[in-house]
């Protein structure tokens, strides 16, 4: 199983940058699909994006596309959310999770990063 620690978030202002990295400890993590997912007060954790193992692959969700974008750097064991633009609506917890890729299931999460956009 692998580990994951978030960082990165903090509170900026509407219209602003913040880049959230998840740091993975494991042997296998390269073997892994890393998703960023995100909960606001009162709300269900949506998937935010998510990229394959060999970063070849990505999803993003619709209404993010253009602002938001993952990447990984699989020698470092890291993969980084790039926030930009962003609106009030995107203050939320922020977490990233690991699932093996024939796993539908995400086993793997971390404890979270906190995101407050303020307008």
């Amino acid at each position: 199983q692998v580990q994951l620690v978030e960082s990165g978030g903090g509170l900026v202002q509407a219209g602003g940058s913040l880049r959230l990295s998840c740091a993975a400890s494991g042997r296998t993590f390269s073997s892994y699909i890393i998703g960023w997912f995100r909960q606001a007060p009162g709300k269900e954790r949506e998937c935010v994006a998510a990229i394959s193992w060999g970063g070849g692959s990505t999803y993003s969700t619709d209404s993010l596309k253009g602002r938001f974008t993952i990447s990984r750097d699989n020698a470092k064991n890291t993969v980084a959310l790039q926030m930009n633009s962003l609106k009030p609506g995107d203050t939320a917890v922020y977490y990233c999770a690991a699932r093996a890729s024939v796993d539908p299931t995400y086993a793997s999460w971390g404890q979270g990063t906190q995101v407050t956009v303020s307008s």
